[in-house]
């Protein structure tokens, strides 16, 4: 593995900022609360923290709606606290990567309010578009929040574009003077010694010039977007995801690979297969993620399998594997009952580090953690306070991380931006390091094992056949090979298949019972082994 770039196969912590720790008393979290952490996060045996949006912004998006690309959020800290966590992290073996979000900004960036004026050299930085003659909206675009993808500015009769809120516009990558200044945002904080960035719905850079309306999804072909029916209602050909948007990733790639031994991934939310999800690392970004697992709702090998086999149409894409992030439900909300929470949480988060790419998990996932349920005054996210009732939004796994049984879980001596949940009750880090059948120590023994283990860390992955309830595969690097299997029913199943039934046990979780020439994984068991 010496050969290998450190990202290949590494495990990163994502960490959703506002929510993890407040130093200071305010209800929100910050740096310095990220830099007072950083001995438990480096106990997790993770490689890489990615951190959520540091940059100023008017919170109509969280963070995501970017006002200074050059400036750190006042309620975060300062440039000089972001560099405490950088130089904190590197101590300690840990890279930091930022969320960037190059596709729009806020409608309070500089940017925007320049290109407000059509005199400006800025006046073609963002998408815009005349009306139609009647006054409508120039296509039938719709933003993945709802309602038309374009809004009217008076003062240069035109609409401008934004794929979501209409307080986030969207950058026009055609453009070559945006272009390079997106560009330099990277290399800004490249200088500044982080080792790499997430990259915001990298799917997007570019629009169809012609404008072009977006293809209707036929009705009885429709599926429930996990925000909105907004999405299900069109496929998104014209507005974003684009076949030359795998040269925009490239560009960037390059620009990242200007400076030495540093990583780019992207979040991929829409057709993976033609806007550069899957592009290998010399013609896109280093890696990616799609949404397919983490919009999976059934406990089931089947969502697994499926990615797994497109995965492997890709064999020289290096992909990210999550079943957790800030904008999902928790997975043990997707996948467990009230019941089995903790045997789902050790279950499932064994998968994750068991399986072929560079491992994203979620603040928390550690915990088996799942989410809350806010009441409506207590929402805080656009989507909850646009679909409120039918969806809550994104705010139930946003709540603070819950360090001890204390006020706020000991997240905060203020009031928190969003209240500690009742639910995490009893799941706090305190509680559960003082517990050796926890779901955090489990999961620090996987991942000492995934790390000790070469064949989990970068090894191919080879599926096996067993039935509808058992998942099982093969992951194999040079002369070593290790045999993976894990029960996702709530019975126990006996299966005959050899390359499981032997080997050296690695790791077990719940009633595993080897015979002669078989093995029985009871309900949500499993058994990994060293059999090469």
């Amino acid at each position: 593995m010496a050969d290998q770039p450190w990202w290949r196969g590494a495990v990163i912590y994502q960490v959703y900022i506002r929510s993890f720790f407040d130093s200071n008393g305010d209800g929100q979290g910050d740096l310095p609360g990220v830099a007072a952490k950083l001995d438990y996060i480096a106990s997790l045996g993770v490689d890489c923290i990615w951190l959520s949006p540091i940059h100023p912004s008017p919170n109509r998006d969280w963070g995501y709606d970017i006002a200074d690309y050059d400036g750190v959020q006042p309620d975060y800290g300062t440039v000089a606290d972001l560099e405490a966590v950088i130089a904190g992290a590197h101590n300690r073996g840990l890279k930091v990567i930022l969320d960037e979000v190059l596709c729009h900004t806020s409608d309070e960036h500089a940017w925007f309010r320049e290109s407000l004026d059509p005199r400006s050299d800025k006046a073609d930085w963002y998408v815009w578009a005349d009306p139609k003659d009647d006054g409508n909206a120039p296509n039938n675009w719709l933003s993945v929040f709802g309602g038309p993808a374009w809004s009217y500015k008076p003062q240069r009769r035109k609409h401008y574009h934004h794929k979501f809120l209409r307080q986030q516009p969207k950058l026009n990558w055609r453009n070559d003077a945006a272009r390079e200044a997106a560009l330099k945002v990277l290399d800004f904080w490249l200088e500044k010694g982080v080792d790499g960035f997430r990259l915001d719905v990298a799917n997007a850079y570019l629009h169809d010039d012609t404008l072009a309306d977006n293809p209707a999804i036929p009705a009885d072909a429709r599926t429930a977007h996990h925000w909105s029916d907004a999405g299900a209602m069109q496929r998104r050909l014209h507005d974003s995801n684009l076949p030359e948007n795998i040269h925009m990733l490239d560009i960037i790639r390059r620009r990242v690979d200007a400076f030495e031994n540093r990583f780019v991934f992207g979040e991929f939310s829409e057709e993976p297969s033609i806007s550069g999800a899957y592009a290998t690392s010399s013609e896109g970004l280093h890696a990616g993620y799609t949404f397919n697992m983490l919009l999976a709702k059934v406990r089931s090998p089947r969502f697994i399998h499926q990615n797994i086999q497109t995965l492997a149409a890709h064999p020289d894409h290096w992909p990210c594997v999550s079943f957790s992030n800030h904008d999902v439900p928790r997975t043990v909300t997707r996948f467990a009952a009230p019941h089995n929470r903790s045997a789902v949480a050790k279950l499932m988060f064994a998968i994750l580090a068991t399986l072929r790419g560079t491992v994203l998990m979620y603040q928390g996932e550690e915990l088996g953690l799942h989410d809350a349920d806010l009441r409506r005054e207590q929402l805080r996210d656009p989507v909850g306070d646009l679909y409120y009732p039918d969806n809550k939004g994104r705010d139930g796994c946003r709540t603070p991380m819950p360090w001890n049984e204390g006020q706020n879980h000991g997240f905060s001596t203020g009031s928190p931006w969003l209240p500690a949940a009742p639910e995490h009750d009893g799941l706090s880090v305190a509680t559960q390091a003082a517990d050796p059948a926890s779901a955090l120590a489990f999961a620090k023994s996987l991942l000492a094992l995934r790390k000790a283990e070469p064949a989990l860390v970068c090894g191919q992955i080879e599926l096996i056949e067993t039935n509808d309830s058992v998942l099982a595969f093969v992951r194999r690097e040079g002369d070593q090979a290790i045999s993976c299997v894990f029960n996702m029913a709530d019975e126990a199943v006996t299966l005959t298949t050899p390359v499981l039934c032997g080997g050296e046990t690695l790791l077990t979780n719940g009633q595993v019972a080897l015979g002669a020439s078989n093995i029985t994984l009871g309900s949500l068991s499993l058994r990994l082994s060293r059999i090469g």
